[in-house]
């Protein structure tokens, strides 16, 4: 799996970097994954490609479980579309699905930091191991 995940922000907090580069290096084991920080939503426009899966992060889409989200993931690989972009914070852009993590607002480095660790969470739930951090 190829996973791209944008954010709408020029500037996400040094501690939550931390915690991303952890859960980015605990995935590399799972599937490719990669933060892309762009300065408004043109330029996810430009920079996302037509064969990525487009699913909005925010308050407004489907709240889903962790085991879900494993499903989801696992229903991707089976089908065969492997490129996924995880888009939070970007309004005009049309997606193929939204979820949500929350129905309150929350800082966006926050939130990024949450989507990497429920993706790694996933991945331990899909291979049966037990998640412990």
């Amino acid at each position: 799996m190829n996973f791209k995940i944008y954010t709408v922000s020029n500037k996400i907090d040094k501690f939550y970097i931390e915690a991303i580069k952890e859960y980015k290096k605990r995935l590399s084991r799972y599937c490719k994954i990669e933060l892309i920080q762009v300065k408004n939503e043109e330029q996810i426009l430009k920079k996302i490609s037509d064969k990525y899966y487009k699913i909005s992060i925010g308050v407004t889409g489907q709240n889903i479980s962790s085991e879900e989200l494993a499903d989801k993931i696992n229903t991707f690989c089976i089908s065969g579309n492997s490129d996924i972009a995880l888009i939070i914070g970007a309004a005009k852009i049309t997606y193929d699905e939204a979820i949500s993590i929350s129905s309150m607002e929350m800082d966006l480095g926050l939130i990024t930091t949450v989507i990497f660790e429920q993706l790694y969470r996933a991945y331990r739930i899909l291979n049966n191991q037990p998640y412990h951090k």
